[in-house]
C-alpha cells in the first residue's frame, strides 16, 4: 500500500497560479472545453477563458496538445481552470507570419485612427497600418474605418519585438503598386525630378514624380524639405505646389526624396559670402541655457554665446536682431556671433 501511495503522488501535479502545463483536448462543449492535464482532476477551459478563445478552440480537435496557463489551481469541484491566452496569441503570430511568407492577405479590425495611421487588432495582436498604406480612396476619411474590418497584407512582422506593420494599399491598389514598383527599379539614388505635392503631414509630405509615364509617390521627411528650420510642412508647401526633389533612397519598395538636396547648399558658398568682422541681421530662432541661435539665410545659423549678451537682455524666438561675425567654420558649419549694440547695456557705466 505504501508504494502505491508513494507512486499515486509522484504522478499528481501540485499546480500554481500563472503555471504553463500541458493538455489534452478529451471534450469539446458549447461553452467549455476538457482537457487531461495528468493530474487527479481534469483542466477546463469555460466562461471568459473560453470566450476570448473561441475562435482557436473551434479548431481543436479532441486528441490534439495544447499549452495552458493555470487560472485556479483547484475549483470547488476539484477541476483546475484553465487559459489558452498563450496559445492563442502563439497561434496567431503563426498566422501572420504564414499571412507574410505567403503574402496572403488577413482580416484586421480598426481599432483608432492617428495622424500617422491606423491601430488595429488581428486575431489579437496589435498591428499598425502607416497612412502611407492606406489607399487614396479610404484616406480621404479615415475615420470611417474605425469599428470595422478590411483586409490588409503584412509587410513587416516581428514576434520578439511585438511589431506589426500591415497594408492596406497593398490590397486595394495591388495593379497601381505593382505599376510603382516596376517603376522604382528604374529610378537611381541623385536623380532629381520635378514632382507635385499630394499630401501634407506633421512628419513631411508626400510628393509624386513621374518615371517613364508612371506616377509614383515618395516621402520628403521633414528633415529635408529645407536647409533651414521647418517648424511645419505647410509652412513651406501646400497640397498641388511643383517642387524639385531628389532621390536619397529606394529601399523596401519606398521612395525617399529631398528637398532641399535638390537644391544648392548654403554652405557651400558661405564662406565667401560671409567674413569676420561683417555685420549682419539675422533672426533669433532658438533660446538656450548657452546662448542663442540667430539665422542668417535659410540654412545658415550663428550662435551668440551667453557671455556676449548683455546682463539684462532678454530675447524671443523671432526677433530681428543686429548682430557681427567673430568667426567662420565652414568645414564644421558653425558661426560665432556678436551683437552689435545701440544701446549701454544695464550696470555699464
Amino acid at each position: 500500500m505504501a508504494d502505491l501511495l508513494a507512486k499515486s503522488k509522484t504522478s499528481i501535479k501540485n499546480l500554481s497560479m500563472g503555471q504553463r502545463i500541458k493538455g489534452k483536448v478529451i471534450q469539446k462543449l458549447s461553452k467549455s472545453l476538457i482537457l487531461d492535464i495528468s493530474g487527479k482532476a481534469e483542466g477546463v477551459v469555460m466562461e471568459k477563458a473560453f470566450a476570448e478563445a473561441r475562435e482557436y478552440i473551434s479548431k481543436l480537435k479532441v486528441g490534439d496538445e495544447v499549452t495552458a496557463v493555470v487560472l485556479v489551481p483547484e475549483m470547488r469541484d476539484g477541476s483546475t481552470l484553465l487559459s489558452l491566452r498563450d496559445a492563442v496569441s502563439a497561434a496567431s503570430w503563426q498566422g501572420v507570419e504564414d499571412a507574410y511568407k505567403n503574402k496572403t492577405d488577413v482580416a484586421v479590425y480598426a481599432k483608432g485612427v492617428t495622424g500617422s495611421g491606423v491601430s488595429v487588432d488581428v486575431n489579437g495582436i496589435s498591428g499598425f497600418v502607416p497612412m502611407s498604406q492606406i489607399s487614396k480612396e479610404l484616406s480621404k476619411d479615415t475615420s470611417n474605418l474605425v469599428g470595422k474590418y478590411f483586409k490588409a497584407r503584412v509587410i513587416e512582422v516581428d514576434r520578439l519585438k511585438n511589431k506589426l506593420v500591415l497594408s492596406e494599399r497593398e490590397v486595394t491598389d495591388a495593379k497601381d503598386i505593382a505599376i510603382a514598383k516596376k517603376a522604382l527599379e528604374k529610378v537611381k539614388e541623385g536623380e532629381i525630378f520635378e514632382g507635385v505635392v499630394t499630401t501634407i503631414a506633421n512628419f513631411g509630405c508626400f510628393v509624386k514624380i513621374t518615371v517613364e509615364n508612371s506616377e509614383i509617390e515618395g516621402l520628403v521627411h521633414i528633415s529635408e524639405l529645407s536647409w533651414g528650420k521647418v517648424a511645419h510642412p505647410s509652412s513651406l508647401f501646400k497640397v498641388g505646389d511643383k517642387v524639385k526633389v531628389k532621390i536619397i533612397g529606394t529601399k523596401d519598395g519606398k521612395l525617399a526624396l529631398s528637398a532641399k538636396h535638390a537644391e544648392k547648399d548654403p554652405w557651400i558658398t558661405a564662406g565667401e559670402k560671409y567674413k569676420a568682422e561683417d555685420r549682419i541681421k539675422g533672426k533669433v530662432t532658438k533660446i538656450t541655457d548657452f546662448g542663442n541661435f540667430v539665422e542668417l539665410e535659410s540654412g545658415i545659423e550663428g550662435l551668440v554665446h551667453i557671455t556676449k549678451i548683455p546682463p539684462g537682455k532678454r530675447f524671443s524666438v523671432g526677433d530681428s536682431v543686429n548682430c557681427y561675425i567673430e568667426e567662420i567654420d565652414t568645414k564644421s558649419r558653425k558661426i560665432s556671433l556678436g551683437l552689435v549694440l545701440t544701446e549701454i547695456p544695464v550696470g555699464y557705466k
